[in-house]
């Protein structure tokens, strides 16, 4: 053969070969192209293309179900010019399991492809774009969220495979068929295979992944017993081993000559579950499920301590002390109103934030605290709140009414509107106990979710039920006398320094433009204060009608014109001055310079904090700034990292909800190292810090 025509048909085939693959995005961790398994298209066929990752020894990337760390790749791929289309789902093949530790992956290591199926359309007269954007995530002693947009033309003509089909026929041998055996799952985790072919002589291990995240105990031993035509393996439950009628995943069969086949499973409820009606909790999700209530229970309980709330709760008891010689259903109606504001109020944050993280939003606990406005509001809501208790205005027929001979309907309502304030004030002083029943309600389903915020409403108002509602201890409280309105009139100054603190943040928040909105805003609702008083004072005196309606009107004027103010009021993007408030060298929190300083071997502690956080700042003073603390710090060469979430911090959120955290403080230490870190209590105290930084 004429050497020209030996050096065009070896062109031709390097040409054909590259035709099927992408450029390549390179990084110091993997390879990622496109590619297809044809070298042209042609409409109505099916066409197959996929991501393929040549990832560097030691890294490894995940599976749909990453297990219980990682996040699925995704892929779309859309087709335009002589024809359309878009692809489907990633054909996902068989992973790996992949240990780290108490930890259990599922993944991919070294040359791997994800691929997909795509049927193009349209006349076939013209080449084809293919444009994908993918995104994967690359881990090993760190994790590296990585994408990519990859473009690959094909010609029209007839398909033939390209130099990549060997991957695809290699990704379709390597995902799973659907089982030939019965399936069947039990209460307690033990999954039931039946059929021809189970024996011991070719089962010589087994091992079940589920296709969803937290349906089993994924590093629990698989316990397996074969016999002859049945196969169990004794899963351990996990918090979503009931969130689907079925369970969905890969069983992986291993002969005893080393070959593994991997089956597609659907297990539905066995007898014992089936006969019952409905799905049984497993043992261990109900223990589960009962210890996150016990505790946001015990959570809400010590809330009744934290000096946010604890001014809302000296009013109640002030009331319950006057009405000691009451009826004790008088006594329980006003109580029950107050427990039924409480709780709606948890409710309706739970609420809130279920929809956000439906909506695919960040939002932590505590997180209308992040509002500039909300801030400002809760402000003069307190202020107001201190001038009633000063007698600059009544509250008309609240809590004092109760003393009567009944209940009126603005009684009830007072109560209520004190329990949603006492919440409102509340959630910066997340207790040490609330944080993981908080954690874990946004990850479990919704009805559990809500369940976990009613226990923690049911937590704050206990104390102030019981009082009200068992005599013996009601007949303990002091005899009213003159020294409740004394009592009265002193604790509006706890409220007013809750006022100052608030005027603090959001300083911090918003600048020095907002104190003189907000400033503008407390004029405006003292004024409304005095007027109300002067109203009220005429109308028990039988004053003339009309000065009282326009007292009313002129109190309800200034108040509607302190609202107009709030939605000027905008947190801003820069840092609040937390970090530069902090001892000497303190750093601002970044992943990147996180990651850095773990590659140079330099221990980290990283503290999450925010200006509205009162446990935050408890910390920070008593242990963080301790002496022994900062020359510990100093002698071991730490740097120390502060996250400060006062204003909404997607990479702040992203960084707690990835440590199962909903809300600050939180704080962790990362050793030379140990890349998962020590996570410390949300309470601190200089001798807890000190052991931390022995490791």
């Amino acid at each position: 053969m004429p050497l020209v025509a030996v050096l065009s048909l070896a062109q031709a085939v390097a040409t054909q070969a590259l035709a099927a693959e992408s450029a390549a995005q390179t990084s110091e961790r993997d390879v990622a192209t496109l590619v297809a398994d044809t070298d042209h298209y042609r409409p109505g066929a099916a066409l197959h293309v996929g991501l393929r990752l040549r990832l560097k020894p030691g890294w490894h990337t995940y599976w749909i179900n990453p297990g219980d760390a990682g996040e699925a790749p995704t892929l779309s791929v859309q087709a335009s010019g002589g024809a359309g289309g878009a692809s489907g789902a990633i054909a996902w093949p068989a992973p790996e399991r992949l240990r780290d530790g108490p930890l259990m992956s599922y993944g991919y290591t070294g040359d791997v492809l994800l691929p997909a199926e795509l049927r193009p359309s349209g006349a076939g007269d013209a080449p084809m774009v293919l444009k994908a954007t993918a995104e994967w995530l690359v881990c090993a002693a760190v994790c590296v969220p990585e994408q990519g947009q990859f473009t690959l033309t094909l010609p029209p003509g007839e398909p033939a495979p390209s130099a990549e089909a060997p991957l695809f026929a290699r990704a379709a041998a390597a995902r799973p068929v659907a089982s030939p055996f019965a399936a069947t799952i039990a209460p307690d985790g033990t999954l039931r295979l039946t059929g021809e072919g189970l024996t011991r002589a070719a089962v010589r291990e087994a091992w079940f992944m589920p296709l969803t995240t937290g349906a089993i105990d994924q590093d629990a031993d698989q316990a397996l017993t074969v016999a002859d035509g049945t196969l169990t393996l004794a899963l351990k439950p996990g918090d979503a081993f009931h969130a689907a009628p079925t369970l969905d995943g890969v069983l992986m069969l291993r002969d005893p000559a080393g070959e593994t086949r991997a089956l597609s499973v659907s297990a539905r409820p066995g007898p014992a579950m089936a006969s019952a009606g409905a799905a049984v909790p497993a043992p261990d999700r109900a223990v589960g499920g009962a210890r996150m209530l016990l505790l946001a229970f015990a959570g809400g309980l010590i809330l009744n301590l934290m000096p946010c709330v604890f001014p809302v709760l000296m009013m109640k008891a002030m009331a319950l002390t006057r009405l000691a010689g009451a009826h004790v259903m008088a006594r329980l109606a006003g109580a029950g109103a107050y427990a039924a504001g409480v709780v709606g109020a948890f409710m309706v944050l739970g609420g809130v934030m279920l929809a956000l993280r439906a909506a695919g939003a960040v939002a932590g606990w505590g997180f209308q605290f992040q509002s500039a406005a909300f801030v400002a509001a809760v402000c003069w809501l307190l202020f107001a709140v201190a001038l009633n208790l000063l007698g600059v205005f009544g509250m008309g027929n609240g809590i004092a009414a109760l003393g009567g001979a009944g209940v009126t309907r603005g009684g009830y309502m007072g109560d209520a509107m004190t329990g949603v304030l006492a919440v409102l004030v509340a959630t910066p002083c997340t207790a040490p106990f609330m944080g993981a029943a908080i954690a874990g309600a946004l990850t479990a389903p919704a009805w559990m979710a809500m369940a976990v915020f009613v226990a923690m409403g049911a937590g704050l108002a206990a104390p102030y039920l019981v009082l009200a509602g068992v005599p013996a201890l009601a007949r303990h409280l002091p005899r009213p006398g003159a020294w409740m309105d004394i009592l009265r009139q002193a604790l509006a100054f706890p409220i007013l320094a809750t006022c100052v603190w608030l005027m603090w943040v959001l300083a911090l928040q918003a600048g020095a433009t907002a104190i003189a909105v907000l400033g503008a805003g407390l004029v405006l609702v003292g004024l409304a204060a005095w007027l109300t008083g002067l109203a009220q004072g005429m109308a028990m005196g039988d004053g003339p009608a009309r000065r009282v309606r326009l007292c009313r009107a002129l109190a309800l004027t200034a108040l509607a014109l302190a609202v107009a103010m709030l939605p000027g009021l905008r947190a801003g993007r820069a840092g609040t001055g937390l970090v530069a408030s902090g001892p000497a060298g303190t750093e601002a929190f970044s992943p990147a310079r996180l990651a850095a300083l773990q590659a140079q071997g330099r221990p980290v502690f990283v503290d999450m904090t925010a200006a509205w956080c009162i446990s935050c700042l408890v910390n920070e003073r008593v242990a963080l700034s301790s002496a022994p603390v900062q020359a510990a710090f100093r002698d071991r060469h730490v740097v120390y990292m502060k996250g400060d979430w006062t204003n909404r911090d997607t990479t702040i959120s992203a960084f707690l909800e990835a440590h199962g955290r909903a809300g600050v403080p939180f704080y962790v230490y990362y050793p030379p190292g140990n890349t998962q870190g020590r996570v410390l209590p949300q309470i601190l105290t200089s001798g807890l810090v000190l052991e931390a930084l022995k490791e």
